[in-house]
């Protein structure tokens, strides 16, 4: 079976067709022919009413080898036509703690903190993608630091101490 997803547009609705599963993206989703960008990512695998609303989220394998990234699409944009910095922080916040939560086989943890230091914009239809570089524990902790990513320039580089649920 070819990975890649099969796309079909119906009304003004996608729909996705990967692993023998289809997914409708909704009409507030991003252009379904520039998901093709994301090189085998589909819509996020968990999602949420926030991530919803935001529309994007794509994701791709699982436990090591999760992928978290977004398709920046119109509603991301802040009023200079740049992807908002809100935005990017909760990319940095679901991405990384999607992607610890998947390497902990599922143990789930809380946010305590993000620290986003901005190191470059983003603009409509850019594909941006998270990349953890340290996993830090100690007890209930864990600290993950790593970038966001547009093809080779650096977004964002980023921390999130997370603190496992009691």
């Amino acid at each position: 079976m070819d990975p890649s997803p099969a796309w079909g547009i119906d009304n003004n609705v996608a729909k996705v067709e990967s692993r023998n599963e289809i997914t409708t993206l909704k009409p507030q989703d991003p252009d379904p022919l520039n998901l093709r960008l994301a090189h085998g990512f589909g819509p996020i695998f968990r999602t949420s009413p926030l991530l919803d609303a935001l529309g994007g989220f794509m994701s791709k394998g699982d436990g090591n080898d999760l992928q978290i990234g977004l398709l920046v699409g119109q509603k991301h944009l802040n009023a200079r036509g740049s992807l908002h910095g809100g935005v990017i922080a909760t990319l940095v916040d679901v991405a990384f703690g999607y992607m610890i939560v998947a390497r902990d086989g599922g143990r789930r943890q809380l946010t305590a903190s993000v620290k986003v230091d901005y190191r470059s914009s983003a603009g409509l239809d850019e594909w941006l993608e998270a990349f953890i570089e340290q996993v830090e524990r100690d007890g209930r902790k864990t600290k993950v630091t790593g970038r966001i990513v547009s093809g080779e320039r650096v977004i964002v580089e980023a921390s999130v101490l997370f603190v496992q649920a009691a």
